[in-house]
């Protein structure tokens, strides 16, 4: 058995939980503040995993995909938001939309900050952690940049349930909204061709398209910053 292959696994899998409990949060808290008491009432403004974990869709799909080397996707219990509580719906749903993707980013940016101070001061982490520890460490910092902004980029596609579709739905009007509604019944089939099909079969990897012009200049932003390049 490759346990450096088992570690990644478990490593991504943990990196995943975290990104999507602080996502789920970010959205509950928003929602609060701007005036939804809802999601709040039902304990979802909370890093405890277990109110926010799907065993399914956080534990399970995302550890199948990793092993399959195709991209992650996961998804948690989602938080409950009642647009007439928000004082402002039209602009507030908006902004608890971008809440999530939001986190994902300061963790990511954090999970660089953590990077960069572990590698100004390398000869004392690894005279305390060891270097395999402190390279195991330096490891799952990138793992954990990689993986928030992933989530943060891929949950602002505009397909529900994505949180880009809340944002998308605010410049569509008339014929054009209308046509988004009906698009939306075939969100989930139409993600599975854009993840999978498409890429298998006919070799267009439309997902790797737009993460190269928005994951891709960030990360390296990032770990430029991180390894004082």
């Amino acid at each position: 058995m490759d346990w450096s292959y088992v570690l990644y696994i478990l490593a991504s899998a943990a990196a995943v939980i975290v990104g999507i409990v602080v996502h789920e949060s970010a959205h509950a808290l928003a929602a609060y503040l701007l005036g939804d008491r809802t999601a709040r009432s039902r304990g979802r403004i909370s890093l405890n995993p277990m109110r926010h974990i799907d065993p399914f869709g956080t534990v399970l799909l995302p550890l199948l995909m990793i092993a399959a080397g195709g991209p992650v996707f996961a998804f948690a219990k989602p938080v409950p938001v009642y647009l007439g509580n928000l004082k402002h719906p039209k602009r507030d749903e908006v902004l608890v939309s971008l809440a999530g993707p939001a986190s994902n980013v300061v963790l990511a940016v954090l999970g660089a900050v953590v990077l960069r101070v572990a590698a100004d001061n390398a000869f004392a982490v690894a005279s305390v952690l060891g270097a395999a520890t402190t390279g195991a460490v330096a490891s799952f910092c990138l793992q954990f940049i990689a993986v928030n902004l992933s989530l943060a980029f891929f949950n602002l596609i505009p397909l529900p349930p994505l949180d880009g579709s809340s944002i998308l739905v605010l410049f569509l009007k008339g014929r054009a909204l209308d046509r988004y509604y009906e698009v939306q019944r075939y969100a989930m089939p139409i993600l599975i061709v854009v993840l999978y099909v498409l890429p298998t079969v006919f070799g267009i990897d439309l997902l790797g398209m737009y993460f190269d012009v928005t994951l891709q200049p960030v990360y390296r932003l990032l770990v430029r910053f991180a390894l004082g390049w």
